[in-house]
């Protein structure tokens, strides 16, 4: 099997729908009257997402850390090799932002327990990392974005990723909502000015680029 493409992606939704709807098959079968399964099953299955997230990362010819140095918990420098490689980098807060809006997506599948939707939200979020770091939008973002040396996340990396969309999840379901979307602008604003990138522009130059932003992030004339 060639991990590329969409398949890494269908693998982790595949390993998520299967403990989803075996914790349910399980949980209404042996204790049928005891209300929702535990908080402690949501983690068990998002431990389990992650470290199958970790394992196809591996498969795909990811480092599982930094390869010319140390592995450190930061990298601030977006221009370094270190960039995508160390546990955290700015590009880790667009990650916040990504659990948030994760988050809320799932509230369009109907009346979900919070702890259900949160598992939600960080498969999707292992589904996209998976996808991220495949060959084909790999090329598609050294082609199109400021991302000109981007070879692939580090599975350490990806962790921090992971667990930054967990911290948005946690927030979107915690705080109202005006508060959360007072954040997320100012998240978005904050990098714009630091870094010259946010999950917005990342997003645009994505799918469709615009050459005077891209001459913008590179540090030239818009």
């Amino acid at each position: 099997m060639i991990l590329d493409g969409v398949v890494p992606p269908l693998l982790v939704l595949l390993v998520a729908a299967t403990l989803l709807a075996g914790r349910c098959l399980l949980w209404m079968t042996r204790v049928p009257d005891q209300g929702p399964p535990p908080p402690w099953t949501d983690l068990a299955i998002a431990v389990l997402v992650v470290a199958v997230t970790a394992a196809l990362l591996l498969g795909m010819g990811r480092p599982l850390s930094y390869q010319h140095g140390p592995a450190r918990l930061w990298s601030g420098d977006v221009q370094s090799d270190q960039n995508s490689q160390q546990l955290a980098d700015p590009y880790t807060l667009t990650h916040v932002t990504h659990g948030v809006l994760l988050f809320w997506l799932t509230g369009f599948l109907g009346r979900l327990r919070t702890g259900t939707r949160v598992v939600l939200a960080i498969v999707l979020e292992c589904a996209w990392e998976v996808f991220e770091n495949s060959d084909l939008v790999i090329q598609r973002y050294r082609a199109t974005t400021v991302s000109l040396g981007y070879y692939g996340d580090s599975v350490l990396n990806t962790v921090g990723d992971i667990l930054a969309a967990v911290v948005g999840g946690l927030l979107a379901a915690w705080l109202p909502v005006w508060l959360v979307v007072v954040g997320v602008l100012l998240l978005e604003g904050i990098l714009a000015l630091w870094i010259r990138d946010n999950l917005t522009l990342n997003v645009l130059m994505l799918l469709r680029p615009i050459e005077a932003i891209r001459r913008w992030q590179l540090g030239g004339p818009g």
